[in-house]
């Protein structure tokens, strides 16, 4: 059975160069919260007793993308499905299925270039 998240947009994600400049900046103006996941990417929180993250940062640029270009991150409850659908459709695997504590997702191209990501909860 799928839930309502299943293909909504989920997650933003944007690649800085500097995360800790970062999150002063979106501290300030917005009251964002912070986890830290490491040297290179930090998840991000609207409140403190947040239990999910609505988006993360993460330093320099392991996919194919621009700095400054925030990266749309859908859901899945069945990201193999939603993987065969995306080549089907004519879309360009960019980034094959990868783990991530929680998680496990790929990056695709649509056709007119736009690069996104899909994601799915591991238990």
């Amino acid at each position: 059975m799928t839930n309502s998240r299943h293909h909504r947009i989920d997650y933003i994600e944007f690649t800085v160069v500097d995360l800790e400049r970062a999150k002063q900046f979106y501290g300030e103006v917005f009251q964002w919260h912070f986890t830290d996941y490491g040297p290179e990417y930090v998840g991000i929180r609207a409140a403190p007793d947040d239990e999910l993250e609505m988006g993360g940062f993460c330093l320099g640029t392991p996919h194919p993308k621009p700095t400054g270009a925030p990266l749309v991150v859908l859901y899945s409850d069945e990201l193999e499905t939603t993987l065969n659908a995306v080549k089907t459709a004519g879309g360009t695997i960019s980034t094959e299925p990868f783990s991530f504590p929680g998680g496990r997702r790929f990056h695709f191209t649509d056709p007119c270039g736009n690069e996104l990501a899909v994601w799915q909860t591991v238990e």
